[in-house]
């Protein structure tokens, strides 16, 4: 019964695909019968190896377990083989799911981490095409050189370097041709299929990928707000002077060409990279934690694709400082003051393993009865761990894979709570993913540095709220004085954890043991 559904479905998707290649709305030469039939053939037997490899096997057997996750690498690779094929909006949902580390089975984030490394490219003639249309003029009429081979190509876009008229050295990034008006269609077509699954696979939730790609994507395809997006985080951080935002170049900037000073750095996670340079990778993974941590809790203003090839780090000619230099600036979440403070009193608790206030602000943010997995969710800690702090003791190994096991195992309800949860949280996810694998690279996962940081940046940003909801001078300045106490305590507790740490610090301890045990 069920594999007579699925030939029914995978027909009636068939020409739902063909009516609309069909449609007006739609232009054939570039959403031809061979990409739509593609993606439905591809979609169909996904559908049918789930239907059927696993229905004549006992469930929760040791058997069940390794055929599923043959069938979840089976399908990963033919879902990551559709997306270099279909190319476009189909690698940057490709590459999203792959960020979901702790959040969707490893073989799939495994398998689709590839595609970052695997975008397409588009030909020179190609790119000259795109610029003399935005630009009006020809490449060699722009610059003194323009370098043929990009320097990286994206889902949407590659980039090239180039030296102006003027002698200023750049990045030219610029749009695939075909993107823009393939990116609607796409989602259209991935719209389709997903609910053509949901009628056989009523557990299968992933409309949240699809309602993502259809608020992200049009933001992500126009660099003149990418530009404004790197302006307003250049200027919100400042302060910190380890921080590098490439300059824009507004007057040679378009929609589809975005021109960027052109800085060097090796990628953030290639430890290999920054001990040739002398470079501090503990440093580098605090900076890039009060960096988010500033963005998340206090700005709401978060930069939300750090994968590694849009944070590079280098030495500052200069000063001899390390440099996080933040590329990509086309996908920015803007929390709402509500969800933001709700965020940040939840990770307090998180921090301070507060079940109660745990259990209430997952609820306010959506969370419901899957509380707890939410909170394992967000801080990629199993839930024994939550309970005793997350701070307390370091992830193991054994916690690593019990985590990513339980992906597999709960991904109804994992796909069900991303339902549920307010929009903003989804890109939340994927950078908090994206920076654990940073972490992880570097061998600086969950240090206590990490949590003192969020937690400084959380009481500052519910201070500065309490503080604009008071009209009394006194609660003022009972709030800011609260608020010093507790930053002073969180200080002088990191002052204590480094001097533990220290060679100094370790030699103390010991003088002052054998003096407890001395006998005089």
């Amino acid at each position: 019964m069920a594999i007579r559904a699925l030939k029914l479905v995978s027909l009636a998707a068939a020409g739902s695909g063909f009516s609309l290649y069909s449609s007006k709305y739609l232009d054939p030469n570039d959403f031809g019968a061979v990409r739509v039939g593609r993606a439905i053939a591809t979609t169909a037997v996904i559908t049918y190896d789930y239907l059927t490899s696993l229905r004549s096997v006992p469930y929760g057997s040791q058997e069940y377990a390794y055929l599923k996750s043959q069938v979840h690498l089976r399908c990963a690779e033919r879902l990551r083989d559709l997306c270099c094929a279909n190319r476009g909006t189909f690698i940057k949902v490709g590459q999203h799911l792959g960020a979901l580390d702790y959040l969707l089975p490893e073989e799939y984030t495994r398998t689709l981490k590839i595609l970052h490394s695997q975008a397409p490219q588009s030909s020179m003639q190609e790119i000259e095409q795109v610029i003399r249309e935005d630009l009006g003029k020809e490449i060699k009429e722009l610059f003194v050189s323009f370098e043929d081979t990009p320097l990286g190509a994206a889902s949407l876009a590659q980039v090239h370097k180039a030296v102006l008229q003027d002698g200023r050295t750049v990045a030219v990034k610029v749009q695939h041709p075909k993107v823009q008006a393939q990116s609607s269609k796409d989602i259209l077509l991935m719209e389709i299929l997903l609910l053509t699954v949901k009628q056989i696979f009523p557990d299968f939730e992933f409309m949240w990928l699809v309602d993502e790609a259809k608020k992200n994507l049009p933001l992500e395809l126009d660099f003149l707000n990418e530009g404004r997006n790197a302006e307003k985080v250049a200027h919100m951080l400042k302060d910190f002077d380890f921080l590098k935002v490439p300059r824009i170049y507004w007057e040679l900037s378009t929609r589809r060409v975005l021109l960027m000073e052109f800085v060097e750095g090796g990628q953030v996670n290639d430890r290999a990279y920054m001990e040739r340079n002398s470079i501090d990778v503990n440093e580098i993974s605090r900076n890039l934690g009060k960096l988010y941590s500033e963005m998340i809790f206090v700005n709401g203003f978060v930069h939300c694709d750090p994968h590694p090839g849009n944070v590079l780090v280098r030495k500052c000619p200069a000063t001899g400082k390390a440099h996080i230099i933040l590329l990509d600036h086309g996908l920015y979440q803007v929390l709402t003051e509500k969800f933001r403070l709700d965020y940040c009193r939840l990770w307090q608790s998180l921090i301070k393993a507060d079940m109660k206030r745990v259990q209430k602000y997952s609820r306010r943010l959506g969370a419901g009865d899957l509380y707890p997995l939410f909170a394992c969710m967000l801080t990629a800690r199993s839930w024994d761990s939550v309970n005793r702090g997350i701070d307390r003791s370091p992830v193991t190994a054994n916690e690593d894979v019990e985590i990513r096991t339980n992906a597999a195992t709960y991904l109804p309800q994992i796909n069900q709570l991303l339902n549920k949860v307010p929009r903003q949280m989804l890109l939340l996810l994927k950078t908090n993913d994206l920076l654990r694998g940073i972490e992880s690279a570097l061998h600086t996962r969950a240090s206590a540095s990490s949590f003192l940081n969020m937690s400084r940046c959380c009481i500052r940003a519910v201070s500065t709220y309490q503080r604009s909801k008071s009209h009394s001078l006194y609660r003022k300045a009972k709030i800011s004085l609260l608020e010093a106490l507790t930053l002073w305590q969180i200080n002088l507790y990191e002052l204590f954890l480094r001097l533990k740490g220290s060679w100094l610090g370790n030699w103390v301890i010991a003088f002052l043991s054998r003096m407890h045990h001395s006998p005089y």
